[in-house]
């Protein structure tokens, strides 16, 4: 959705986009992104008309799943986090991560081949995601495809509805080559949208007659859940028109925001981490934010910009950094432990830098987590420390008086040539 924000125009109207060449900044976001079962059940509690589904995690299961829906056809789908499961490939050869089937017993075969294995797709890695779950959901007769989507922009300092009657395709290369086929309004969260601006949508999709009051119904109640779920997206491909006149939201992908789990605990429970990474999952635990990349020095920092500032130095200094990890301004001597472990437990972190400007944060109580930290794990790797502000004088006598072989810098250029140079 990013890139199709930074596609469409940066004007908002019920209308045609003019496109935008300049390029926006990316800004990464943290976000629990659901399963599509999970995606279902939220909807279901809004009153959006989704199909009726199952879970299941065994062929068994998505027998029975298959015999209490009693379809005239089924659809079988790979729960994993990844575009293209329809065209991806088995690690056992089996094609396809999503199937279709009138025979209730075939569920079964299907779910053998698919649970337990690793899917493919075109966004996975070249190993694929291991398949755990299967949704089992009554298949419907589609005469027509449409999208819709609500989703947060900051230039528009709000929720915007997005739509286009070229649903069931990319909707960033729907915008590339059709431009006049993407319609967007702004919501003013504190008014909600217009029954007019929902209408105008409802006839750029295409819906008549009373199918376009049953396309406005499902916006409506989408938008309630966009705003009471603190989502950062609620985007539905397709929102389909079925041959009985019925609009239904028949896939879906939502994503909230991870500053809002202390009021969304029922939905954050569910909150699936086996597809995450593992190091992202345990500084989660702890209070630290932590992004893996591939390079080979490991980086600690207080603060979100310091860490980025800590990353461009050391990249440009010739080197490459292992990871982004955040330990915010009020970290205490555990989570330092438990930031060296996660920073050590990655194979190709052969450096380790620690850049800290003690405001909040005092620098000799980074100093102890640091020396104690490298004594509980056996730090057997070159340690790099910069420390700057509140008590630092004491945080540098700590580091100095340790006995560890710590190589001390007194400014962030000199702290990433001393890291680059370790590697020498």
């Amino acid at each position: 959705m990013a890139s199709l924000l930074r596609t469409l125009g940066s004007r908002c109207s019920a209308g045609t986009v003019v496109l935008r060449s300049i390029p926006a900044p990316v800004i990464a976001t943290r976000a629990f992104n659901m399963h599509e079962y999970q995606s279902k059940k939220v909807m279901d509690s809004f009153n959006v008309r989704t199909q009726r589904w199952c879970l299941a995690t065994s062929p068994e299961e998505a027998v029975n799943a298959g015999k209490k829906l009693n379809a005239k056809e089924y659809v079988v789908k790979s729960q994993v986090h990844a575009g293209g499961r329809g065209k991806g490939v088995f690690d056992n050869g089996f094609k396809g991560g999503v199937h279709l089937t009138t025979d209730v017993n075939e569920i079964g075969v299907l779910a053998s081949k698919m649970l337990g294995h690793r899917l493919v797709t075109k966004q996975t890695t070249a190993d694929g995601v291991m398949v755990s779950k299967l949704m089992i959901a009554e298949s419907v007769d589609i005469v027509r495809e449409t999208y819709f989507a609500i989703l947060l922009d900051r230039s528009f300092g709000g929720p915007v509805m997005v739509a286009s009657p070229r649903g069931g395709m990319d909707i960033e290369a729907v915008a590339e080559e059709t431009p006049d086929q993407i319609f967007k309004v702004a919501v003013d969260v504190s008014k909600g949208p217009q029954e007019a601006d929902l209408a105008k949508l409802a006839d750029n999709l295409g819906f008549t007659g009373d199918r376009k009051g049953k396309a406005v119904e499902q916006m409506r109640n989408l938008y309630q859940l966009f705003i009471k779920t603190d989502a950062l997206q609620v985007e539905i491909n397709p929102l389909a028109e079925v041959k009985n006149g019925d609009v239904y939201c028949v896939d879906a992908k939502i994503s909230l925001d991870d500053n809002a789990e202390f009021r969304q605990k029922e939905i954050f429970a569910e909150r699936d981490t086996s597809e995450d990474d593992p190091r992202e999952v345990a500084a989660g635990k702890v209070g630290l934010n932590y992004i893996g990349m591939d390079g080979s020095i490991g980086c600690m920092v207080n603060g979100a910009g310091l860490a980025m500032a800590t990353c461009d130095i050391i990249k440009l200094s010739g080197g490459s950094p292992a990871n982004f990890l955040d330990v915010g301004g009020g970290a205490n001597e555990d989570q330092v432990r438990q930031a060296f472990k996660i920073l050590t437990s990655d194979s190709q972190v052969k450096a380790l830098l620690v850049n800290i400007f003690g405001g909040i944060m005092k620098c000799d109580v980074i100093a102890k987590g640091i020396v104690n930290a490298a004594r509980d794990i056996n730090l057997s790797i070159p340690l790099v420390v910069r420390l700057e502000g509140t008590n630092v004088e004491l945080g540098k006598k700590i580091l100095k008086e340790s006995g560890l072989n710590i190589i001390p810098a007194n400014n962030l250029q000199e702290a990433a040539e001393k890291a680059v140079g370790t590697l020498a």
